[in-house]
């Protein structure tokens, strides 16, 4: 495999984890704090976003595939628009942030505080950006062929829309709501 791939999978994985491993430090550390997770948030909409959060997860899966690892390294900027590096950094971006959100949020549902407010929005269009930045190369990816590739971003819009538009908007307009 080749380097930079290795360290794809590498940053994923432990990203990955430290993601999870955030959920379960939160949320079994301190179960009470999962009501107070949705904030405001209309019960109308919590339906849709545990489902788009499902759909989120797996779009993830073919977006990487395709670009970590299906990609040509020789050309991967003529072919995804950006150098392999940047997808490097939208993965970090991604990944980094989301492991920080769950244990901010569990901080601020305790003691709240401007400060710790600010720093779940930055985390949050940290990840928002991370998925604009995936998406940009994945259709750029996709205009090249193969046609299956665009099923990948169709897939993938699943995940932006959690990350950009959900979590890194709506999610805080209704939090204070």
């Amino acid at each position: 495999m080749h380097p930079f791939r290795r360290s794809l999978l590498l940053m994923i994985a432990f990203g990955g984890t430290a993601v999870l491993g955030s959920y379960v430090l939160a949320l079994v550390g301190e179960p009470s704090l999962q009501s107070g997770l949705w904030g405001g948030l209309p019960e109308s909409l919590k339906g849709m976003y545990t489902v788009n959060m499902f759909l989120a997860a797996g779009a993830f899966f073919p977006a990487t595939l395709l670009l970590g690892f299906k990609t040509d390294l020789d050309d991967f900027p003529g072919q995804a628009g950006l150098s392999f590096n940047v997808l490097m950094a939208a993965y970090a971006a991604i990944l980094m942030p989301s492991a920080l959100w769950l244990p901010l949020t569990a901080l601020y549902i305790q003691d709240p505080s401007t400060l710790l407010w600010i720093a779940i929005r930055v985390v949050l269009f940290a990840v928002g950006g991370g998925a604009s930045t995936v998406a940009y190369m994945l259709i750029r990816r996709a205009q090249k062929g193969p046609l299956l590739a665009w099923g990948a971003v169709a897939f993938f819009f699943f995940f932006w829309l959690q990350t950009m538009i959900l979590d890194a908007i709506v999610w805080p307009y209704f939090y204070h709501a």
